[in-house]
């Protein structure tokens, strides 16, 4: 039992690790995006600002597509890692829960040997002590006769 109550203690605690990972991969997305956003607004009004130079509009393109280029890298990098940190908890969770059920399997198949050999002693005694009376009955009715 005491391995019943450990199990329902940890198991929720790496269910909510494994969500606020998984939570924190949306913050970070969130994050990303409005950076790549605000990014890409910067080299916006930066290309407007420049406009008056055909070679600084070149300029100001390329840096603009770099910029974004960066930002969605980094932004599909952020996810890849999240993505992996999220299954590796949950596989680590499964993986403790499996280990424990094991673990409650085995406890709960000595638990049962001992069941089965207090059946086995019981049954043994009462048996016996059905024999022992019947003797009893029948040696006394044999001494009324």
């Amino acid at each position: 039992m005491e391995l019943v109550d450990q199990l329902r203690l940890t198991i929720p605690e790496e269910i909510r690790s494994a969500e606020d990972v998984l939570s924190q991969k949306d913050q970070i997305l969130n994050t990303a995006a409005n950076d790549a956003r605000r990014t890409k607004s910067m080299a916006e009004d930066e290309l407007r600002d420049r406009l008056n130079s055909n070679e600084l509009v070149t300029q100001a393109e390329t840096r603009a597509a770099d910029t974004v280029k960066e930002a969605e890298e980094r932004i599909t990098r952020m996810l890849q890692q999240s993505e992996a940190e999220a299954l590796s908890r949950k596989t680590e969770a499964d993986a403790y829960a499996l280990r424990s059920l094991r673990a409650m399997e085995v406890e709960l198949g000595k638990l049962a040997g001992s069941v089965r050999k207090g059946i086995e002693v019981l049954a043994e005694s009462t048996a016996s002590n059905m024999n022992g009376r019947r003797y009893a009955e029948e040696e006394a009715a044999g001494m009324l006769r």
